[in-house]
């Protein structure tokens, strides 16, 4: 029987290839996404047409042959905001009711804001950044936690985050995404102490400059005409793939990552050095 995660931020970036590297691992995978803008936010997030086309991308299981993958199979869209626990609640429900429990609840769903002092930030932008960066993986935690415990013991549950490099790294007229990502480590290394020997376990990945829409909305709010300064700022001299970042959470969410818990793992080109 094929492991079964739920993916938030699925539509694009870092989710998306979370999905598909899932998928192609021979997980079943809800993938959630609000799939709709952020009245709150100045750039488009995810869509719904988006959001269909990782789960028809997500065919083919680890040799490659098609496994039934996309609609109707071993991947599915569901729509939500990851803020709200009935919404999220029910994307959970939908993974025990239709693939038989929860295995890792995988909380990626993200926003940017900024671009001016923390003081001058306009307060439906903080409470953006701050309800979805901290508040998205505070109620992953909450409606997800549990189903991962209802799954018999011994279990290997696994409950993921995405941090950033802006948790542990100052940046400027980004403090409230600083403070958010952080609040992400800190829930981490709480939620191991709490879940302790309970089989299920608690990490975050923490990203550099990765080549997501986010990362282009960076650049606009730096006033930048790309993202290549971003790339030059890491050792490595290039952006991230999302692929990259998505190849650790799969490990992460695997039956071998067991004896790692409480861990925010910098997946950066070393921009954390």
């Amino acid at each position: 029987m094929s492991r079964v995660a739920v993916v938030t931020g699925a539509a694009r970036g870092i989710g998306a290839a979370t999905v598909r590297g899932l998928a192609a691992a021979g997980w079943s995978v809800v993938a959630v996404d609000r799939a709709s803008d952020d009245p709150r936010l100045p750039y488009p997030l995810g869509s719904v047409e988006e959001l269909h086309a990782v789960v028809a991308s997500a065919a083919g299981g680890p040799s490659g042959a098609p496994t039934g993958a996309g609609e109707g199979g071993r991947v599915v869209a569901h729509v939500a905001d990851t803020t709200d626990p009935d919404a999220l609640g029910a994307a959970v429900a939908l993974a025990e009711d239709r693939f038989g429990g929860l295995d890792a609840m995988v909380a990626v769903a993200g926003v940017i804001a900024g671009g001016v002092p923390l003081w001058e930030m306009p307060g439906e932008q903080l409470g953006a950044v701050l309800g979805v960066d901290l508040g998205g993986p505070i109620t992953a935690a909450r409606v997800g936690i549990p189903a991962l415990l209802r799954r018999p013991v011994p279990r290997q549950g696994r409950f993921l985050a995405v941090a950033s490099a802006a948790a542990t790294r100052g940046m400027p007229e980004l403090a409230a995404y600083g403070a958010a990502k952080a609040g992400v480590a800190g829930l981490i290394r709480g939620l191991a102490a709490e879940l302790g020997d309970t089989g299920v376990t608690a990490n975050a990945v923490s990203p550099g400059s990765t080549a997501t829409a986010m990362l282009d909305e960076s650049a606009r709010l730096y006033g930048l005409d790309g993202t290549g300064p971003f790339a030059g700022q890491q050792p490595i001299k290039r952006l991230l793939a999302p692929e990259e970042v998505a190849a650790a959470l799969v490990w992460l969410a695997g039956t071998d990552s067991g004896a790692l818990t409480g861990a925010v793992i910098p997946v950066d080109g070393g921009l954390s050095l």
